[in-house]
């Protein structure tokens, strides 16, 4: 059996780490799952439910864009999580972090379905809504790159990397699925009354994963890499400012090659929730069922192209991907404009295909990007900044650009012109594929007055 492509002084011997190659990708998976679900579930109640019941008061676009500028809040906050966390994750480790990440996300979550309408407190449910969607959005800044180290950092070989770093990418399609799900089942449940209370059962029974998602993580050991920082005594005192000084080019590129990824997705299962049912005059159920298949679809194709890009290289994969997001907007608004609930059906359910090409091989693109003891910081730093300038403006430049030009096309011009700038960023990050990353980058530029106990 081979050896720890982590180094040969990995605390683990291959069978034990094997098992616990298998619990960390369980733990990240399910952990990010349960975080998405909690995100998702913002996304889905903003365009159906937020814009009627925080500002009724407002026209419909009027609504709906001041509903999506509250989501964008949770968008801006992922950085400052990613900056919180990477910080903690790479100083007392990866599991510790990640235990935290799940429980202020969670908590945020569970808050929401307590928060009174404008009918009861006027404009401070708005207020309580935009607090609480700041919390959310620190948490799942810091949740991603920890996720991602947990199973990478076990991977055994050099060339599986890409196939155990897509699976915490799995936790996205399956939060999608398990939040749409969760949302259509309350719509049946309580149908009419889907506004008064149905909307708040989702986010009330997302405690119930918290506590499941906890006992799995709480069962997890620390990452073979991270063990090796702290016994050879290389933790960084400050590994956010570390990384911004000498890592600043992957870390911009990192965001921008997000940019044909992330701003898509949240056109295709937020802004379209609106979009459909205000303009296309289809059903609340009948998009919540098309996203729904859509991202059980994201099932297979998610750790399928994760695998692809350990094949025929990371940075090839991803740039196929962004290529097709590209010319796939315009065939998506096309096939929404037909009016056809079946070509509408078609086209929601082929919507997350491109991106699943780019979101397969991202995790592991990005973290082998940078040297171990800065990775959590600067991969979780440079994937969420992206959330600046893609995904949580998409909905609002989607919304404002068909205000303004009254057709879809604009919106497909929108997402060519976020797959050019991925290409180019993607073309310039570093490529790792089948490298071993175990070791330091830049070792001769790490100084020991720099190095820090973990628990510092």
């Amino acid at each position: 059996m081979s050896t720890l492509a982590l180094g040969r002084d990995a605390p683990a011997a291959a069978p034990d780490a094997a098992l616990q190659l298998r619990r960390a990708v369980i733990a990240a998976t399910v952990g990010t799952t349960i975080e998405w679900y909690d995100f998702f579930l913002y996304s889905i109640v903003t365009g159906l439910v937020f814009a009627k019941l925080y500002f009724p008061k407002s026209e419909p676009l009027t609504g709906t864009l001041e509903a999506f500028a509250i989501y964008a809040v949770g968008f801006i906050a992922r950085p400052i999580g990613a900056a919180i966390f990477g910080h903690y994750g790479d100083r007392i480790g990866r599991k510790s972090t990640l235990i935290a990440t799940l429980m202020l996300m969670g908590v945020a979550t569970f808050a929401v379905a307590f928060v009174p309408t404008f009918e009861t407190i006027g404009m401070w449910g708005a207020a309580i809504l935009t607090i609480l969607r700041f919390v959310q959005g620190v948490g799942v800044g810091g949740e991603w790159g920890g996720s991602v180290l947990m199973s990478m950092e076990w991977t055994r070989t050099n060339a599986h990397r890409g196939f155990a770093a897509s699976w915490p990418q799995f936790g996205v399609p399956a939060g999608l699925f398990l939040a749409n799900l969760v949302v259509l089942g309350s719509s049946w449940v309580s149908g009419p009354a889907f506004l008064t209370w149905g909307w708040r059962i989702p986010f009330a029974l997302s405690i119930v994963l918290i506590a499941i998602g906890l006992y799995i993580r709480l069962r997890i050991l620390e990452t073979p890499v991270f063990s090796r920082l702290v016994a050879e005594k290389r933790i960084e005192r400050a590994p956010m400012l570390q990384v911004l000084k000498r890592h600043p080019k992957q870390i911009i590129l990192s965001a921008l090659a997000r940019m044909a990824e992330q701003a898509p997705f949240y056109i295709f299962t937020a802004w379209i929730f609106s979009y459909a049912t205000g303009q296309l005059h289809v059903t609340r159920d009948f998009m919540l069922t098309a996203v729904l298949s859509a991202s059980f679809l994201s099932f297979f194709s998610i750790p399928f192209f994760g695998h692809l890009s350990d094949r025929i290289g990371r940075r090839r994969m991803y740039l196929a991907g962004a290529i097709v997001t590209g010319l796939f907007g315009f065939a998506y608004f096309g096939l929404l404009s037909t009016g056809s609930t079946a070509l509408i059906f078609i086209a929601v359910i082929l919507s997350l295909v491109p991106h699943d090409m780019m979101y397969g091989p991202q995790a592991a693109l990005i973290a082998e990007a940078f040297t171990p003891r800065l990775r959590y910081s600067g991969a979780s730093l440079g994937y969420q900044l992206a959330s600046i300038i893609a995904g949580g403006p998409a909905p609002l430049i989607a919304a404002a650009l068909f205000a303004h030009y009254h057709t879809s096309s604009a919106i497909a011009w929108y997402i060519g012109a976020c797959a050019l700038v991925s290409v180019i960023a993607t073309l310039l990050l570093p490529d790792y594929t089948n490298r071993d990353v175990s070791a330091e980058y830049d070792d001769p530029t790490f100084s020991r007055s720099r190095a820090a106990s973990p628990s510092g």
